[in-house]
């Protein structure tokens, strides 16, 4: 793996070695998602798994949204 940033590489790798979050996937109107779990019901969209092209597009879809899921 190359990087060519101006940054330090402190800051550019920092966190890496941290657990991730707790995920879930879920489906929400067609669209499979990863979401953190806020809330009973609810979830913050962290990435879009299985979708069509256009539901990149749509602002309600993207990432650090706030969904309602069963």
């Amino acid at each position: 793996m190359t990087i060519y940033t101006n940054m330090p590489l402190e800051a550019v790798f920092e966190g890496i070695n941290e657990e991730m979050g707790q995920y879930q996937e879920v489906w929400s109107n067609g669209v499979r998602m990863q979401v953190t779990p806020v809330a009973p019901g609810m979830g913050k969209i962290v990435r879009l798994i299985d979708c069509s092209l256009d539901d990149y597009l749509d602002p309600n879809l993207m990432p650090g949204m706030i969904i309602h899921y069963n």
